[in-house]
C-alpha cells in the first residue's frame, strides 16, 4: 500500500469517527503520528488503536480560533508528527453561475462534512459527504486529493519551518 493509499485510508477512519459524532460540529484538528512510534511510546494504548494501521490520528484540543485559516496559521507541529487532518462543515454552492446569494439552503446550497489531511512531505487526501437535509440518510463519501488545494495548502504550511 502506497502513502497516498494509507492517508486516503485515514481520511476515512476521521470521516466515520466524525460522522458517528453527527452534524453540527465544530471544525476538529488531528495529529497523524505513526501508530508503530505511537505504541512504542506508549504502550498501554495497544488495546485502543489499530496497530496494523500505518498512522493513527489523534484528536487535538479545540482549534484557537473560530476562524480555522486563522487557527491553522498559528499551528506548529513537534517533529514526531507525521501529517495532520482537519474536519470541518461547509456549504457547497449549487452548480451554474454564481448568483451571489448567502450559502443557504433556501438558496440551494447544500451542506457537507469535508475531511482534508497531508503528511509531513507527503500526500494529501479528502473526502467529502454531501448531508441530506430530507432524511437521516448520508450520501456516498466523495474522496479526491485535489477537492481542497487551498485547505490542503493551509495544512501544509503547519509543516514549514518557523
Amino acid at each position: 500500500m502506497t502513502q497516498a493509499d494509507e492517508l486516503t485510508a485515514l481520511v476515512r477512519e476521521v470521516e466515520q469517527h466524525t460522522a458517528e459524532i453527527g452534524w453540527d460540529q465544530p471544525a476538529q484538528l488531528f495529529a497523524v503520528v505513526p501508530t508503530a512510534e505511537l505504541l512504542a511510546a506508549q504502550p498501554h494504548l495497544a488495546g485502543q488503536v489499530d496497530a496494523a494501521a500505518p498512522f493513527t490520528p489523534i484528536a487535538q484540543d479545540a482549534l484557537p480560533s473560530p476562524d480555522l485559516a486563522d487557527a491553522l496559521a498559528t499551528i506548529m507541529w513537534p517533529d514526531e508528527v507525521a501529517g495532520c487532518a482537519v474536519v470541518q462543515e461547509i456549504m457547497v454552492a449549487p452548480p451554474g453561475p454564481d448568483t451571489g446569494a448567502a450559502p443557504t439552503p433556501e438558496a440551494g446550497y447544500r451542506e457537507a462534512r469535508l475531511v482534508a489531511a497531508v503528511l509531513r512531505d507527503g500526500p494529501a487526501a479528502c473526502a467529502l459527504r454531501m448531508r441530506d437535509p430530507r432524511s437521516a440518510a448520508e450520501e456516498q463519501l466523495i474522496e479526491s486529493a485535489d477537492l481542497a488545494p487551498n485547505l490542503v495548502g493551509a495544512l501544509r504550511r503547519t509543516f514549514a519551518p518557523a
